[in-house]
């Protein structure tokens, strides 16, 4: 990663240290621990050069790929009657992993870079990238994502199937307006891409959310002050007595959290477990702290999607602010081309949507949602159920507030599992 253009050894190193280069001339990487990024245009000296080296490399290297791949495919066709089974297999799976290689991976590599020193195609979005971690560069990137990525999807998957069949308690927004609801929901799967409109079907969920469940903003925690953060994150699990789950936006402030409450906690007799610090990965983590009912688990977007942890185990959910999108050049790209505000606002409902479909998974669990963010606009309490109105409140009142509600004793235990959210949409 420290390596100059100099000292480069091939093409593929040439052009990623031109890409270092131009990503440090215009973002101050040394001024940051974190991950930094820049366009693809105007690009620097050399950099067009470069990619029209490793472009000429890779064609030498796609051209013998493919012609095996046409001949061992050729010999299939031509052996069909002397190829045994376990014969014809091995050749069958090698053709596909050339054909993936060479005719995929290769040909999307060589597309991206044709186009340095050009308009990037309308379907993507170009960008370069330093991965940095503790403040040293560990990863050089060259990056095409698709704007929509539904879109190939709808082609390569949605159009030749039968049928398609897509479920999720989080599928539509929560704006309160159906039409446009469905619509996010066909934007976030492909379905407007088919030829043929999409049946909707919208289950009610057999859950009673507003009599288990309670949502809270804290109003008077600073979000800029950790000591303030992680005083209210202690203040609250130790109200819930354990079975905490508490979700970041951001990797160092769940370090810094965890550093100011792991000792309160496990002088109350609380294991706190914790993504990014112990090691451990997010499945084992989550098994853990299913099976240890007063553990309590600080995590981020992983634990916050994945996490599935029915009954008495999970009774609380502490939230450390809105998780708008990080407004990266991707995103950028996206947030003009599908709406706006309105696209940032979507996704963000989604994703409180989501963590919040966390916390009821049996139909007699009991749980508090915290957002610990005053600033929280009133438009994206839309994305929990209905009848779930949020509570504005101080950290002391919130901490009585889930000591209160979960009866002292973090919940009870629960049966008949059913998945989590406002219900299926389909």
């Amino acid at each position: 990663a420290r390596q100059d253009e100099a000292g480069a050894n091939g093409p593929a190193e040439a052009l990623l240290a031109l890409v270092r280069q131009q990503v440090r001339a215009r973002r101050d990487a040394d001024a940051t621990a974190y991950d930094v990024e820049t366009e693809v245009d105007p690009p620097i000296d050399g950099l067009i050069a470069a990619a029209a080296d490793l472009d000429r490399a890779l064609a030498a290297l796609e051209l013998p790929m493919l012609t095996l791949e046409a001949r061992l495919a050729a010999r299939l066709d031509d052996d069909a009657d002397t190829l045994d089974n376990t014969i014809r297999q091995r050749i069958e799976a090698v053709c596909r992993g050339l054909r993936r290689r060479g005719g995929a991976t290769l040909a999307a590599w060589r597309a991206m870079l044709q186009t340095v020193g050009e308009a990037t195609p309308p379907e993507f979005v170009d960008w370069l990238a330093l991965e940095r971690r503790d403040g040293r560069t560990v990863d050089i990137g060259m990056h095409r994502h698709w704007l929509d990525p539904t879109q190939p999807f709808a082609e390569t998957v949605a159009a030749p199937a039968h049928g398609l069949l897509v479920t999720s308690a989080t599928l539509t927004d929560g704006t309160g307006d159906a039409d446009i609801d469905w619509a996010a929901a066909e934007a976030r799967t492909g379905a407007r891409h088919l030829p043929r409109a999409a049946k909707r079907v919208h289950v009610l969920s057999p859950f009673d959310y507003p009599a288990q469940s309670r949502v809270l903003v804290v109003t008077d925690v600073r979000k800029s002050d950790v000591a303030q953060v992680a005083a209210a994150y202690r203040a609250l699990f130790l109200a819930a007595a354990g079975g905490a789950l508490g979700l970041f936006t951001a990797i160092s402030r769940l370090r810094a959290v965890h550093d100011r409450i792991a000792g309160p906690l496990e002088a109350a007799g609380l294991d706190l477990l914790a993504q990014h610090v112990s090691g451990l990965d997010v499945a084992t983590l989550i098994d853990i702290f299913r099976g240890e009912e007063d553990a309590c688990l600080l995590g981020t977007d992983a634990v916050r999607d994945g996490v599935d942890v029915p009954g008495r185990s999970l009774r609380l959910i502490v939230f450390d602010r809105v998780p708008w999108p990080r407004p990266d050049i991707l995103h950028r790209a996206r947030r003009a081309a599908f709406g706006g505000r309105a696209y940032d606002d979507t996704i963000t409902r989604l994703r409180l949507k989501q963590a919040f479909g966390r916390l009821i998974r049996r139909a007699d669990d009991k749980g508090v949602f915290v957002l610990l963010d005053g600033g929280a606009p009133s438009r994206l309490m839309t994305g929990f159920p209905d009848g779930v109105v949020p509570t504005r409140l101080g950290i002391a009142e919130a901490a009585a507030a889930v000591r209160d509600f979960l009866g002292g004793d973090g919940g009870s235990g629960a049966h008949d599992h059913e998945d989590g959210g406002d219900g299926q949409d389909r």
